[in-house]
């Protein structure tokens, strides 16, 4: 099958953000010293993990405030997009917000299982997708408006990491349970 040029641009962002997590999530994140990890109880774990999650919700009111602040100034915006046929810039700025909210849910949920669920060691992933997050956004931002191919890198560097927490928590979580059914 022969792809688009916009199909080929996609895989040229995504491919190196794929190859970047595996390598910074897998290796990389073993730089983080076991000592500066908590004891390992389930609420140190989580208290943990949540300072982490902020960074996502950090770039979600970034998000609302650009939609907002742009609405503010633009007449055409002002009254909402309940009420108006909304710009060409905030449709940007909302399509832009929708993603991050979308990727925000993701992320907090996969931090959140990850501290509680995996082995203490493999907790060091989550600062590191925590900034990858945070990069992935600014380059899915600034690369909107050039069309799929320039949002690429940006979405695959927030996304891997959330898709490769989560896909690892259900091998995981399916492992145990089949263990606890085998043993009941």
């Amino acid at each position: 099958m022969d792809r688009t040029d916009k199909q080929k641009g996609v895989l040229r962002g995504v491919v190196p953000a794929a190859v970047l997590t595996v390598m910074w999530l897998c290796g990389v994140s073993l730089l983080i010293p076991l000592s500066a990890l908590p004891v390992d109880e389930p609420g140190a774990r989580l208290a943990w993990a949540l300072p982490c999650a902020l960074l996502p919700v950090l770039t979600l009111m970034i998000a609302v405030m650009r939609v907002a602040n742009r609405r503010f100034y633009t007449p055409e915006d002002i009254d909402g997009s309940g009420l108006t046929n909304a710009t060409p810039q905030i449709q940007v700025l909302r399509a832009i917000l929708q993603n991050t909210l979308e990727q925000t849910v993701l992320a907090v949920a996969a931090y959140s299982m990850w501290a509680a669920v995996m082995p203490l060691p493999w907790l060091r992933v989550i600062p590191m997708a925590a900034l990858f997050f945070v990069a992935g956004r600014l380059l899915f931002s600034r690369g909107y408006s050039k069309g799929a191919a320039g949002r690429a890198m940006g979405f695959g560097l927030t996304m891997y990491p959330n898709a490769g927490m989560l896909t690892t928590l259900t091998v995981v979580l399916s492992i145990r349970l089949w263990g606890w059914m085998m043993a009941r």
